[in-house]
């Protein structure tokens, strides 16, 4: 690991010792704006300099925290994004609702960089992969400390049954938390039944008072600054806790979990298709997903990109997610709109209590 970064470090050197070459001749005259969505800290910026030193399309980038928070920001139509990236079910909904116009996948040049694998995923939340390009992906699970947990891992229960009260952070997400109830009474995560629904809550409702908190980036952080005994977390922000704690192990429970997966689309008012199309298909590029990974340090879908890694990180799970890992696990797509009113209820009463 420490070699991949030193080198990775003399590239950037290189790199950036070619920006300043290309600005004495000239800089790069500008062609064009886009305006694209995503997650915070979920792009190397690097990454946008680097696009508009070989484009000229200068990159106006926005945040969000949260699925919902994005699709709150994006439906207010306060900004005119080009591009948005989002998690499945989230993407799914956008589809349904129209608010993404249909790419051509086979233009993309870089397109074979992303495994099979990965397209079937999305085929889960957009068929016949006519709206979206693989981005990052995962699961979701349980990472916990060694030096508290002593015995091994291998079900939700633990997170349940009351023996480690004020030790347990749980996702402060909605749909992440509902997975976790679900999946621990043996339903799935896609349920449209009512009656699987409110067991889940009451699930959480009997949990909430063992819970020391509900984060999001955070829960790891609490788990390797030796605060808290297990949390709930994605397999990549796993692998960076593991990077600053020793003691800390990451299980994907029997039961089964979600299989995630971000990916970006197109928006129906995109002014520029073809820089959008540009842009996509930059991000495909080995050399750019590799940036982002070394950034992120979440699984990508980009091959070419694991097979640059040493046999040590492709074994490890966190960075790549062995198939019976995902066995048990769905991708989550969108439920029934009564369904979704009923858990935003019942999150919203969860949280108030």
């Amino acid at each position: 690991m420490k070699k991949r970064v030193i080198s990775v470090l003399l590239a950037a050197a290189v790199l950036g010792m070619g920006i300043l070459m290309t600005g004495c001749s000239g800089s790069q005259e500008k062609k064009g704006t886009l305006t694209v969505f995503n997650y915070g800290e979920y792009m190397d910026p690097a990454v946008l300099d680097l696009f508009y030193e070989e484009t000229g399309i200068e990159v106006k980038y926005e945040e969000a925290l949260t699925p919902e928070e994005m699709y709150t920001k994006y439906k207010s139509g306060a900004i005119d994004y080009d591009l948005l990236c989002s998690t499945d079910y989230m993407i799914e909904k956008l589809i349904q609702e129209g608010e993404f116009q249909q790419i051509d996948i086979t233009s993309l040049e870089n397109k074979e960089n992303i495994g099979n694998k990965y397209w079937e995923f999305s085929e889960a939340f957009d068929p016949g992969n006519k709206y979206t390009v693989p981005y990052f992906w995962g699961t979701l699970g349980i990472l916990y400390d060694t030096t508290k947990v002593k015995e091994p891992i291998d079900s939700w229960d633990i997170l349940f049954d009351g023996d480690y009260a004020g030790e347990i952070i749980m996702q402060n997400s909605m749909r992440d938390t509902y997975v976790v109830a679900l999946k621990a009474l043996g339903y799935s995560v896609n349920t449209n039944d009512e009656n699987e629904i409110r067991q889940a809550h009451e699930l959480l409702v009997k949990q909430k008072p063992d819970v020391q908190a509900y984060l999001v980036d955070e829960a790891r952080d609490e788990v390797v600054a030796g605060n808290a005994a297990m949390a709930v977390v994605y397999s990549g922000e796993a692998y960076l806790g593991q990077e600053y704690n020793e003691n800390l192990e990451f299980v994907v429970p029997e039961e089964g979990s979600s299989v995630w997966l971000d990916s970006w689309g197109v928006t129906k008012n995109c002014k520029n298709p073809d820089m959008a199309m540009q842009f996509l298909d930059f991000l495909c590029r080995e050399d750019i997903a590799q940036m982002n990974f070394e950034y992120i340090y979440f699984s990508t879908p980009n091959e070419a990109v694991i097979d640059s890694l040493s046999e040590e990180e492709r074994k490890d799970e966190t960075l790549v997610p062995p198939d019976d890992a995902t066995v048990n696990c769905e991708v989550c797509v969108q439920q029934n709109p009564e369904i979704v009113d009923l858990e935003n209820e019942q999150w919203k009463k969860l949280k108030a209590e």
